[in-house]
């Protein structure tokens, strides 16, 4: 028998209706489809539109198709964790409000914002949890509605972003499957190059906030992507190395989709070929925090008992970090 491990048991995703394509933006900003293509593999990205339609939407959705699908009693989750830096509101927490639509009164809740690399800093988290013995259910939810901070003006951020979430239930697992190992760091002097400077304490929203564009992301665009090329390549090969893991041993590189271009660099940097890496960048585009669980619900019916998986994601603050799972059911046809 092996020591408890958080084994993933279930994937759900959600995505708005409404698609936003790349000839709809070169209406809106300067830019054309084959710009946006070339540079980041997107061709169109999915927005939640209505009044009142927060981040929570789109995770309850996807924390209601996992419990169907996966046959459980909400009364029965321990815990549900929900990054996101889309929050509903500054407070309740978007987990609590999660958690109290689909019924799971038993489960205490959090949020957490690590950016794009909230997912598996979330995941790593509820692992602990698991790996305790403390609880045998606990719910992860990657959702962003990165609409709600985009400037559809700036022709930089407006191209990169979309809305999703994807949501995942661990249970212990003693048979050698399910997250085997974790590398996350974090550098907090990227903030310069990567922020939504208004409505936190340090600014508060305000007229003179609003009129400068304070509350939309600003990223500059080349700095990011050299420490996103670097860093996430890098601590993907890492945790390989660690685990004594040769890339024929790798099923699947499950990446945040952030840029095509970085995307590839990882995958070189592990020397996986291209038919092993996930990839949907050019259907949602960055939904942050959504990325990965959206890759694995879409990929699912692929995935085997077994499979070694490694995912790695990089987002603003700076935050980077890779992910060794052992994948621990045959994928739903």
């Amino acid at each position: 028998m092996h020591k408890i491990r958080a084994a993933i048991t279930g994937v759900q995703g959600y995505v708005p209706d409404y698609i936003l394509t790349n000839k709809e933006l070169e209406t809106m900003v300067d830019t054309t489809d084959e710009w946006i293509t070339s540079r980041t593999g997107i061709r169109e990205r999915r927005i939640l539109k209505g009044k009142d339609q927060g981040t929570s939407v789109m995770g309850i959705e996807a924390v209601k198709g996992l419990l169907k699908k996966t046959n459980t009693d909400p009364k029965e989750i321990d815990l549900l964790i929900c990054a996101t830096v889309t929050p509903d509101m500054q407070f309740p927490a978007t987990a609590n409000i999660i958690a109290d639509a689909v019924g799971a009164i038993n489960a205490f809740n959090y949020d957490i914002n690590a950016a794009c690399s909230g997912f598996i800093y979330s995941l790593v988290t509820a692992s602990k949890f698991i790996e305790s013995g403390a609880y045998k259910k606990v719910i992860v939810v990657g959702a962003d509605k990165m609409s709600s901070i985009i400037d559809y003006t700036d022709r930089a951020t407006c191209i990169i972003f979309g809305d999703g979430a994807g949501a995942v239930l661990l249970e212990p697992n003693t048979d050698g499957y399910g997250i085997m190992d974790a590398i996350l760091k974090s550098d907090g002097s990227g903030a310069q190059y990567l922020h939504q400077k208004a409505g936190g304490s340090r600014r508060p929203a305000s007229y003179d906030t609003v009129y400068r564009r304070e509350h939309f992301v600003y990223q500059e665009g080349q700095a990011v992507f050299k420490f996103a090329v670097t860093n996430m390549a890098e601590v993907s090969a890492e945790v390989m190395e660690r685990n004594h893991l040769k890339p024929q041993d790798i099923a699947w590189l499950v990446p945040h989709q952030a840029n095509k271009r970085i995307i590839e660099a990882t995958a070189q940097r592990m020397q996986l070929p291209e038919e092993k890496v996930m990839l949907n960048i050019h259907k949602y585009g960055n939904t942050t925090s959504g990325t990965i669980p959206l890759c694995l619900w879409e990929y699912e019916s692929k995935l085997k008992r077994g499979d070694n998986l490694i995912l790695s994601a990089f987002g603003g603050g700076f935050t980077w970090g890779a992910v060794y799972v052992r994948w621990a059911y045959d994928g739903l046809k």
